[in-house]
This record gives structure tokens, sequence and C-alpha cells, in this order.
């Protein structure tokens, strides 16, 4: 297997989270150990389900915050982005920032840079809510809803307000998404095939019907600590149960280091290895050996041993098979290191779904960084054998960092995230 030809930087990084909509409000929410989950009052009499959701969110309350010194951008952003779905409003938020934070302007960005979105099945709400608004009143169906239901709606969105032309796709592989498109991102640098790639991870939204699937198959938390819902995700916890949903968005601009250089921006991490593998399974079984592979291969196109990572990110949902299959993994992996820390971004933002993946490549990148691990803040009974960090941030010395995503259909990725040398200097 090769190793990735040349670094691939990351130079700029956003995020639109319950926790905070800034790259600075992340990192410092995460290392408090801050949860959004929160349990919201059901409707019409039955159980309400856990979530950490972007509520109040309006792009005009956004733009106000981060666009008040270009209002040309801000109205912009609320005429081609005003009316469409959730995951394209998030999305050509956290897509202006990046750029916006990136020094690139739209003229630099225009034909050599190519666009990724992560996810599939994004507006999934929209759609039960379109479907069953249309079914009561049939006459107010808006011929938008041809183009706001559809994932490509994203890549549209997000084109016409950063003025990219190059090549553009949605990329979708359930929770592992925004793994897959940083995946991707890095192959379409080191191919040549474009000077630079926005990674764009759009809040995917769930209809109430899925979300009651999910808790009928017993993979979402629901029945302990409801009187706690910020205790509810557990993560290598022996009392977990079930993962609780989020919502969030992200994005990165990534391009090769040496360019990133030569135009004197400022990188915040660089992507130095990547590894993706198949269970040959259907459903939502985890395996190991499948997971084991996709590390295996990230640490192989890094050019790194295991012992050169001080910090894995894991998928870690609280899912009670599900992580213990993970810490299989690890252990297969990682043997019995504890020179390492292990967390799990999830009891802070929730499962962000199609979105996890670059939520929490952010997240390492933030905890890079900081020079310092965000807390498990629910790991009162460990119950997986692992050098996992504690219920406190504890500040490390941080170089390289391992981030998972496991998803249903025996979908196993993995990227090697590694400390800028010009980062500020770890305490």
């Amino acid at each position: 297997m090769s190793h990735i030809s040349g670094a691939v930087a990351v130079t700029a990084a956003s995020v639109l989270t319950p926790l905070a909509d800034d790259l600075d409000g992340f990192t410092a929410a995460l290392l408090a150990g801050r949860s959004a989950v929160t349990l919201p009052a059901a409707d019409g009499g039955g159980e309400s389900l856990p979530v950490a959701a972007l509520d109040g969110f309006a792009l005009a309350d956004w733009a106000g915050r981060h666009l008040a010194d270009d209002p040309v951008t801000a109205a912009r952003l609320r005429k081609v982005a005003g009316r469409a779905a959730l995951p394209a409003r998030t999305a050509a938020c956290v897509a202006l920032r990046a750029v916006r934070d990136s020094g690139l302007t739209r003229d630099r960005l225009a034909d050599g840079t190519a666009l990724i979105v992560a996810g599939s099945n994004l507006a999934l709400a929209h759609q039960a809510g379109t479907v069953l608004g249309h079914a009561h009143s049939p006459g107010r169906l808006r011929a938008s809803y041809a183009l706001t239901h559809l994932d490509v709606d994203v890549v549209g969105t997000v084109s016409e307000l950063t003025g990219i032309h190059g090549e553009g796709w949605t990329l979708g592989g359930a929770s592992a998404s925004g793994t897959l498109a940083l995946v991707q991102a890095v192959r379409t640098i080191a191919a040549g095939w474009a000077e630079r790639v926005l990674v764009v991870a759009p809040a995917a939204e769930l209809s109430p019907v899925e979300a009651e699937s999910f808790r009928r198959t017993g993979a979402m938390a629901h029945e302990r600590f409801r009187d706690e819902p910020a205790r509810m995700c557990r993560p290598f916890d022996r009392d977990r149960q079930g993962f609780v949903r989020g919502e969030a968005a992200a994005a990165v601009l990534l391009e090769p280091a040496g360019a990133a250089r030569e135009r004197g921006a400022d990188v915040l991490a660089e992507i130095t290895g990547h590894g993706q593998r198949l269970d040959a399974r259907r459903g939502t079984e985890p395996d190991a050996e499948g997971q084991a592979a996709a590390m295996r291969a990230a640490l192989a196109t890094a050019g790194i041993t295991p012992d050169e990572i001080d910090y894995v990110n894991a998928h870690g949902t609280g899912s009670v098979l599900g992580d213990e299959t993970e810490a299989a993994s690890l252990h297969k992996v990682f043997g019995d290191r504890t020179t390492y820390r292990v967390n799990s971004t999830k009891p802070l933002t929730g499962h962000c779904l199609t979105a996890a993946g670059l939520v929490e490549a952010v997240a390492a990148i933030a905890q890079l960084r900081a020079g310092a691990v965000h807390p498990n803040p629910n790991l009162e009974h460990p119950a997986a054998g692992l050098p996992l960090a504690g219920r406190t941030a504890e500040r490390r010395p941080l170089r390289t960092a391992l981030s998972n995503s496991f998803a249903f259909g025996g979908i196993n990725a993995s990227v090697v995230i590694r400390r800028s040398a010009s980062s500020p200097e770890q305490p």
C-alpha cells in the first residue's frame, strides 16, 4: 500500500453545533465536557427521545454573527438558502465560514476547487413534513420541493454561494459519510484532480419514522437517565444503552501542504493517512476484523506504526454491541498499550449521523491544537479495558490522532490526522 504523495493540509475548519457555531467555542465546550443533549417534550403524548438539536437555528442570526462585515454575502446567503431544507442551510453556513477563514477569494476557488458533500438521505424530516402537509392541503405543495428534497440541492447551494466551479458530488456511507468524504478529498488532491477540496457535512435530519425505527431496534438510548438527559449517551460505560441523535454540520478545506505554505495559509492540521474496508455483510452488526483492517490501512498510508498514535477519537456511539466490538478492534490494533487516550465526542454532540465523521475529525483537530483530550463525561463504570480519557479534560502532548467512523452495511473508515508544526505550542 502506497503512502499519500505529499501531506494534505487542513487550512480551514468550521462547525455549526448546539454547543457552538465557531471553532474556538466548540473547542472550549469539548474540553469542558459540556453536553448539548436534552429531552424535549413528547409530541402527541408518546415517549420523547433525547437529542442534541439545532433548536432555534436561523440563517439571519448566523449571518449576523459571522457576516456582520459582509452584507453582500449575507444577503446572498438569505436569497440562495433561505427556503432550502435544514441540510442545505447548515451546509451553506459552514461552507461560507470555512472559505472565509481560508483566505481564498471566489476567483481563487472557482476552477481549481472540488466540492464533496458528505451524506445521503439528508432531508428526511423535510420530506416527511412536506408529504404530510400535501396530504392535508394538496394545494400548498411548493414546486421547489422537486429540488429541496434532493441531496444535490446541497451541492448547488454551496457551489453558488462559494463560487466553486470544479468537480462536485455527494458521497454517502451512512455514519461513515463524513470520514469517507475526507478520504475521497485526500485522494482527489493526491491524484491531481483538483488543487483543493471543500468538504461539507450538512446537518442530517430524521423524521419521526426513522427515529422511532431506531428506538424499536434498541439502537437508541431512551430509557435510563431520563431525568438527566446529558447522561444518556455513555460510550464504553457499563450502563450504556444506545446512541443519542445529534444535529450538527462541519466543513474543512483541504489543499497540498506545500501550496498552503506558499500562499501563507494557516495550517490547522494535516491528513496523513486513510483507510476504508467493508465487512462484506449486510445489516447492522459490527465486525471487529473489518474495523481493525480500516485502522491498519490508515496507519499504513500514513507510514506509521500504532505506537505513534497519541489519541483515538472513537466511533463510540454508546451502543451495547457496537462499543464492545470497537474496543475489541482497538485491542487488535494497539494491543495492551496504555500510553494513548481514547474518547468519544458523541456524549457531547450526540451522534450526528452522516455528519459525525467530519464533526469528529474537526474535534480531533481542535484537541491536537489545544494539547488536551476532552473528557468522557459519562464514563462512570469503564467496561472496555482501553486507556480511556477520564471525566475531565486531560492535558497531554499530542502529535498524531486516529479518527474512526463505522456504519451500517459493514462500512469502516479511519483517518490519521497530524498536528501542524505551525500550531501553537502545547502546554
